[in-house]
């Protein structure tokens, strides 16, 4: 296996031998939710000492139906991304969905991502790259991870080489997910590393007619062996009530259960990495 590259980000490194997390909310609901949560997530990371990058989204453009609740826009957003990672002193990790919005995003976000529909757009990956800042490129549901070199050689040859790679399942027949292990390890052979996203995972697309359904209760296993495969990261999304979120609420987890969570995900990356 290639030599997996340590990403600087701030005072810590991605693909070290001390766990990531990437956290938060799925969308931008309100202040007091990304407040109450950031807050939370800081100090469950620093209690465990796990790195901690906090994830909330300003735009889902990509709900099952128009009426969906999308998020605050861009604009708003980003003040709102901004004041948090102010306050709580913590880098930000977002999604973009066209080129024009990466160069105003890359000047919140430390970590820019690609959504998993969007990953091959190649002037998305372009722009992401060419803002300096750590790309995140989630594998599409309808790719194998063999097929994720290609969308890494785009953002090399744009120059930057700071990349994260996230599996997110993969489709399984109709308005289902399957996790394959074995993309883990397959994908870190391209030499970045790699992160897990246990909560996308347990989505069900599409399943509830106008808006996708989700199991959370299989959200531990799932991360729990991606650690155990080797994954370097992981990738949560939480919220204080997710029965009464906006967006994604069948398979984001609890605020209140992310202590034992994360304890027991780092508990076996140790053992791993030993």
């Amino acid at each position: 296996m290639e030599m997996i590259k340590k990403l600087k980000l701030r005072d810590f490194e991605i693909g070290s031998d001390k766990l990531t997390i990437l956290s938060g909310p799925c969308a931008a609901e309100s202040m007091e939710i990304l407040e109450e949560t950031a807050r939370v997530l800081k100090e469950v990371t620093e209690k465990l000492d796990i790195n901690f990058v906090f994830k909330s989204s300003f735009d889902k453009a990509n709900r099952s139906s128009i009426n969906s609740y999308r998020g605050p826009g861009l604009k708003r957003g980003l003040e709102m991304l901004n004041a948090i990672k102010s306050k709580y002193d913590v880098p930000i990790v977002t999604d973009i969905h066209t080129p024009d919005q990466a160069l105003p995003v890359s000047e919140v976000a430390d970590i820019i991502q690609i959504p998993a529909f969007l990953c091959r757009q190649t002037d998305l990956l372009t722009a992401a790259a060419k803002t300096g800042k750590i790309v995140n490129i989630k594998k599409g549901q309808f790719l194998a991870p063999e097929q994720m070199g290609s969308l890494v050689k785009k953002v090399e040859d744009s120059g930057n080489n700071d990349i994260l790679l996230t599996d997110r399942g993969t489709t399984f027949g109709y308005n289902n997910l399957v996790v394959d292990f074995r993309a883990i390890p397959i994908m870190q052979e391209f030499g970045y590393p790699v992160v897990f996203d246990a909560t996308h995972s347990v989505q069900l697309p599409g399943a509830n007619g106008s808006c996708s359904g989700g199991d959370r209760r299989f959200v531990p296993p799932l991360a729990k062996a991606a650690i155990a495969a080797g994954a370097n990261a992981l990738f949560f999304e939480v919220h204080p009530n997710p029965d009464k979120a906006l967006c994604d609420g069948p398979n984001m987890i609890a605020l209140d259960d992310v202590e034992e969570l994360f304890k027991r995900c780092k508990d076996i990356f140790e053992i791993v990495r030993r």
